[in-house]
């Protein structure tokens, strides 16, 4: 598919998404539907084993979806279309990463909360103003208060303040806080981590991460994550990495 509004930048393993839509890279419904493609695609891409998502420029991560997408029968393909993103993104199978350069707000935001990892640049300002405009973030209702917990999740999304990357860092919205200048290497050194690892056992982890942390219990997730590392470990990668152990050699993985 040809892009016209984001940009993808493949190397080593790593393939960077931009949203490229000056000045303050706004998604409108085409754009969306172009970054759903592209995750889409990427998801059975052997060669991308980490893909990290940022905005063009130095001004804005995103500064949210269209306005005017949300307006009449607009409103419900576009967050249909919206919600898609974030399903797609939990079964990408492998890391994502925002890289968050400038204001992310709304739409923006909640990007950041669907990635699996975050590092935002100094003093970047982001948050949920839906609730200004009258009416719901969806993706932060729910993603919110499984990341920062129901008390300040309340706050962003229901009195709609902004709040800066170091306190989007202390509720853990992001891992880390740089400078804009050491942003795009500070992804790349966290992208980097996950090549030497295999693969499937990459995603086999982030997949029992996901179905744990979503358990209604902690009885049932220890259950799920029992049986979920018992077949990890029995994969041909899991015992190879625990051979190469013992014989105190480099592991070969086959992502078997």
């Amino acid at each position: 598919m040809e892009y016209k509004n984001i940009i993808l930048e493949k190397k080593d393993g790593i393939t960077k998404l931009i949203v490229n839509r000056p000045p303050v890279n706004v998604i409108n419904m085409e754009t969306l539907r172009e970054i759903n493609s592209a995750i889409a695609d990427l998801t059975s891409d052997e060669a991308t084993k980490v893909v990290i998502i940022r905005g063009n420029g130095e001004k804005a991560f995103c500064a949210g979806i269209e306005v005017k997408d949300h307006l009449g029968d607009m409103l419900p393909q576009m967050m249909m279309e919206f919600g898609k993103l974030f399903k797609l993104l939990r079964g990408l199978g492998k890391p994502s990463i925002a890289l968050v350069n400038g204001i992310a707000l709304g739409g923006g935001c909640e990007i950041i909360a669907g990635c699996d990892l975050a590092i935002a640049a100094e003093g970047v300002k982001m948050g949920q103003p839906e609730i200004q405009l009258g009416g719901l973030a969806p993706a932060a209702a729910a993603l919110f208060p499984r990341i920062m917990g129901q008390k300040k999740a309340y706050e962003l999304i229901l009195i709609g303040n902004s709040i800066t990357a170091e306190q989007a860092e202390k509720i853990g919205l992001v891992n880390k806080v740089v400078p804009l200048a050491e942003l795009d290497k500070a992804g790349e050194e966290i992208a980097k981590t996950f090549l030497s690892k295999s693969a499937l056992s990459v995603k086999l982890v982030r997949e029992a991460f996901y179905e744990c942390a979503g358990s209604p219990d902690l009885t049932t997730a220890l259950d799920k994550a029992t049986v979920m590392g018992i077949a990890n470990w029995l994969t041909e990668d899991g015992q190879e990495g625990l051979k190469s152990y013992l014989e105190k050699r480099p592991a070969v993985w086959k992502n078997k």
